[in-house]
């Protein structure tokens, strides 16, 4: 199954005095074939030695209707950055679906274009 849609995002810097590693909040709306919300984590490192080398990674939760079923999942960012030739994964955590999103597996896709957040979510919930 397929899905697909804009979503608003807020990073929120976290400062911790003595970390090497960046910390920020997500905070998302989701708007078409996913209705809903979602709260996470995300720790970043970039190269000391080169500006576009970093990776990242990042768990959110996610509560909303996705195409008229309701429930909660989770997902899972991976995220490369070599040199700026970019890489990233975002998995739905195994068996982290609830009521109607029980068994939900699935990718999504981060698309950014002229600075507008969307996803494409490809996906089996079994019946």
């Amino acid at each position: 199954m397929h899905a697909a849609g804009p979503f608003d995002v807020k990073l929120v810097p976290q400062t911790d005095a003595d970390s090497a590693v960046g910390r920020m909040t997500i905070d998302k709306v989701f708007h078409g074939d996913i209705e809903g919300t979602s709260k996470g984590m995300m720790l970043a490192l970039m190269s000391p030695s080169h500006p576009n080398s970093g990776a990242y990674v990042a768990l959110e939760k996610v509560t909303a209707t996705l195409q008229g079923k309701k429930g909660t999942f989770a997902l899972h960012h991976v995220g490369l950055m070599d040199r700026g030739a970019q890489s990233l994964t975002v998995m739905v955590v195994p068996d982290s679906g609830t009521d109607e999103l029980i068994g939900l597996t699935g990718n999504l896709k981060i698309i950014i274009e002229n600075k507008k957040h969307s996803y494409e979510f490809d996906y089996t919930l079994p019946s």
